[in-house]
């Protein structure tokens, strides 16, 4: 088994559906899987932030990221990916790789296929010489914990590794730092519409 990550283009985009479908279903609405438009957008404005993994030539898995000039403030996943199209939020002068999603087919998980896409990302991170890779976690399991714990104390138990989180602790497991928690990032009823700003900074020389 060999996994591949690549650059998509617009000749990708029915196995970029494939993935989204796939990775996913109803009732996700599908609305929100990308438009080809969006995915035009990805390609025509940052190609190098659009990655496909591939295993053995069959599509797997895709990530998306942008850059940005990371200042810390309040975002929403709507205002940092330009509702999907990045083209107005990227800021090719920006000192941040900013991840604003990544799935993988249900059939080709836990063989590598998101590690890949982050290793990925990280080599892009060096070879932009930006400071980080970073992106807006979900926190999925904060939900059975609400009740007893704000965000950021959730944040600092999953960190800490006395509780796990599906999402939260894979990403940790990828090196990533938690940072910050967001409030009203996103819909997300699991995550009471938070997630948690993780990053990965390279090391300067």
């Amino acid at each position: 088994m060999t996994i591949s990550v690549r650059n998509y283009t617009l000749a990708d985009y029915e196995a970029l559906l494939t993935i989204q479908k796939e990775a996913f279903p109803p009732p996700f609405p599908e609305e929100l899987w990308w438009s080809k438009d969006q995915i035009r957008s990805h390609i025509e404005t940052f190609p190098e932030g659009a990655m496909i993994a591939e295993i053995d030539g069959e599509p797997a898995g895709s990530a998306t990221a942008l850059m940005i000039l990371f200042d810390g403030k309040p975002h929403t996943w709507d205002e940092v990916a330009d509702e999907g199209y990045i083209a107005r939020s990227h800021n090719r002068k920006g000192d941040s790789l900013y991840g604003i999603d990544v799935c993988v087919r249900p059939e080709f998980r836990g063989k590598g296929v998101a590690k890949a896409l982050y290793e990925a990302r990280k080599s892009l991170v060096e070879k932009l010489k930006l400071t980080r890779f970073m992106a807006g976690c979900r926190i999925p399991g904060y939900h059975k914990h609400a009740d007893r714990l704000s965000p950021q104390d959730y944040m600092v138990e999953v960190r800490n590794g006395r509780i796990d989180d599906l999402v939260l602790s894979f990403m940790i497991r990828q090196g990533m730092t938690p940072v910050q928690v967001m409030e009203n990032y996103l819909d997300d009823e699991e995550s009471k519409d938070c997630a948690v700003i993780v990053e990965w900074k390279r090391r300067q020389s």
